[in-house]
């Protein structure tokens, strides 16, 4: 399967794109980056840390260089920060350079998933709910436009979300032989 584009994840926090990156980019052999972990290993310095310091714009800023940077690659499956979408030139870069799948969940879900996470800046806030409900409403239709497949993560195994990522890009790729 190396004739397929970069695969590249979007979705807000708590989806899975770290962990269905991983597992996809082994399937298909493939190398495996995760644009935040990039941007923090590149600075020294974990992502509170850049938002304490530079503020969101200024963490933002990286964020639009490393997707640059990393959807020049080719054949590689990425995943971005669940922000990546808010800025054009990502949404750009990133539909232009790789097939964009959406791990979609809902925020009951991203609940559950980030309740002990202490890494996530823009949840260190009591209302914790109510800050990832406005994400959603903003982001949510950015994803979609963006995005070529939107995968549910809900009450799925990471296996299960792979295998599907795996069976519908073969078919965006080649719908004939994805029919055999």
């Amino acid at each position: 399967m190396q004739d397929l584009p970069n695969l590249i994840l979007i979705g807000p926090m708590g989806a899975g794109k770290s962990t269905i990156g991983r597992l996809l980019a082994a399937e298909l052999s493939r190398q495996f980056l995760d644009s935040d972990h990039e941007i923090q290993a590149r600075c020294g310095a974990d992502i509170p840390w850049i938002f304490d310091v530079e503020g969101e714009a200024g963490f933002r800023h990286r964020e639009v260089q490393m997707i640059e940077e990393l959807t020049e690659l080719e054949g590689v499956v990425i995943a971005t920060g669940g922000g990546a979408v808010l800025r054009e030139e990502n949404r750009r870069r990133l539909r232009e350079r790789g097939t964009v799948i959406y791990l979609f969940t809902t925020v009951e879900q991203q609940l559950k998933r980030v309740a002990k996470d202490r890494n996530r800046p823009l949840l260190q806030r009591p209302d914790r709910e109510q800050v990832l409900r406005e994400m959603f409403a903003v982001r949510d239709p950015l994803y979609r436009a963006t995005a070529d497949i939107v995968v549910r993560t809900d009450r799925r195994s990471p296996r299960a979300v792979v295998n599907e990522i795996v069976r519908r890009v073969q078919r965006l790729v080649d719908p004939l032989q994805a029919k055999a």
